[in-house]
């Protein structure tokens, strides 16, 4: 086995963690949270009052009393229960806090669905041949399907769905690689050996 594939695997990994985990410790600690519909407020609690950590528009630099935090959260409670109910029903559902971060559910989405179309591709060619048979189209929806949910995963902040997609995407990318390369050598071994009859004096030329 060559060392490159190891070493993509393994850089992939180490990205895959370093987006993960960067943010959350360069962000600092909050003691507890409050849900209010599908957002999250972060808080800190501190010698002097409280301290909004997240969401990053509410987020406070210096700390402020319980009844400003009440306050506050009346504020978003109020806002929340003015969206249409099916808004908040989907983003409760998404578990989101705007329309915005739909761009990523959808993204995971795809992910998914590639990963759907992979095995079923490779179903339905076994089933004609009468075979198990893995096609081509098989590594290329792996291929999207790990980058797709590589990325959501991320961006939802999930170590454990990052891991599993770090090595998954090297394995489908070398895959198509060795394909590609078969090809090649095919191809090259096809243009080398002349096929029966093409040569002067072989059975079958004319005379």
């Amino acid at each position: 086995m060559k060392a490159g594939p190891i070493i993509a695997m393994v850089a992939l990994i180490a990205v895959g963690m370093w987006l993960v985990l960067q943010p959350a410790l360069s962000k600092s600690g909050y003691d507890y949270e409050i849900r209010v519909g599908a957002i999250r407020i972060l808080v800190d609690e501190t010698d002097r009052g409280v301290r909004i950590v997240e969401p990053e528009h509410l987020a406070t630099t210096e700390p402020i009393d319980t009844a400003t935090l009440d306050a506050v959260v009346s504020r978003q409670v109020e806002l929340w229960q003015r969206r249409p109910a099916l808004e908040r029903t989907l983003l409760g559902f998404f578990n989101i806090s705007s329309w915005l971060n739909f761009v990523w559910v959808g993204i995971g989405l795809v992910g998914q669905g590639a990963f759907f179309g992979r095995m079923f591709v490779q179903w339905v060619v076994s089933e004609k041949n009468r075979r198990s048979e893995v096609p081509e189209l098989f590594w290329w929806f792996s291929f999207v399907g790990g980058i797709c949910l590589f990325t959501y995963f991320v961006w939802r902040v999930d170590v454990v769905g990052v891991l599993g997609q770090s090595t998954g995407v090297v394995i489908y990318a070398r895959n198509l690689r060795l394909i590609h390369k078969q090809r090649q050598r095919e191809a090259r071994y096809a243009q080398a050996v002349p096929e029966p009859g093409s040569h002067p004096g072989a059975p079958g030329d004319d005379a």
